[in-house]
């Protein structure tokens, strides 16, 4: 089965959800493993979406605006 892709906001609420329910406990060794899976799959799909978010802002930072020139040699004069 093809893993959903979640938006960034789908998985960190899922995720909170799975860290809530880990702590309020009450919940049997298998459930605890499948939930805490879970939550290792939601906090990578998280990452994920942060660094392409961190290149993208990258990217955006680095690239001139439009009309200006790139600088030629990275001094200002």
């Amino acid at each position: 089965m093809a893993e959903e892709k979640l938006t960034y906001e789908q998985a960190r609420d899922e995720l909170a959800d799975v860290v809530r329910r880990l702590e309020a406990g009450g919940l049997t060794l298998e459930e605890s493993l499948s939930l805490w899976e879970r939550g290792e799959k939601l906090a990578t799909t998280c990452e994920e979406w942060l660094e392409g978010a961190r290149a993208r802002l990258a990217a955006a930072l680095t690239k001139p605006a439009e009309g200006e020139e790139p600088p030629s040699n990275g001094t200002p004069f």
